[in-house]
């Protein structure tokens, strides 16, 4: 399979797309790590047509017009269970929240496997194509920005671009340091 990679520039910085021949694979913003394993097969190719479609996206985006997933192509690579979790953050409407807990309760009912939030947040975090496979739209039981791969501070400013009161979300607890013996 042929891969191809392009950079753009958004108001968050740098972006990063990687297309195979069924989709787009990845998209990486300032913060978040490219796939190493597949960035080192793809060749750059600025007009691909599917990399295209992806600056496209993320113009549109990024000017308010409200793209959605179904209007390119995705293949993200992934298990069975992440595909199920990222096809549910491909129903999140634009400007809207939902819980890992919300999630793991759906996939619950859908399934009968009993699933946790945790479980959730994995496959969420392990979300490849970042902002058109909405993972910044998930926030924990008590509104809490948790689990966002590029940085609170990105997710606190995509759901601002969304038009989300951000300010009734609140930032994860810090981590507690151990005093020094």
């Amino acid at each position: 399979m042929e891969l191809y990679f392009t950079t753009c520039q958004t108001p968050l910085g740098e972006a990063v797309l990687l297309a195979g021949e069924a989709g787009l694979m990845g998209l990486w913003l300032p913060g978040q790590k490219p796939d190493a394993g597949l960035m080192a097969r793809a060749q750059r190719r600025d007009s691909a047509p599917l990399l295209v479609q992806g600056k496209d996206w993320l113009q549109r985006y990024f000017c308010g017009q409200r793209p959605t997933p179904a209007e390119i192509a995705l293949d993200p690579q992934g298990s069975e269970f992440r595909q199920r979790v990222w096809r549910r953050l491909c129903r999140i409407p634009y400007g809207e929240l939902t819980t890992y807990g919300q999630i793991a309760r759906e996939i619950t009912r859908q399934t009968g496997k009993r699933m946790s939030a945790q479980a959730v947040g994995g496959a969420v975090g392990h979300n490849p194509v970042s902002l058109i496979i909405p993972c910044h739209r998930v926030v924990g039981e008590n509104h809490s920005l948790v689990g966002y791969n590029g940085g609170v501070q990105i997710k606190r400013r995509l759901l601002r671009y969304e038009g989300v009161d951000v300010d009734r979300l609140t930032d994860p607890k810090p981590k507690r340091e151990t005093p020094a013996v």
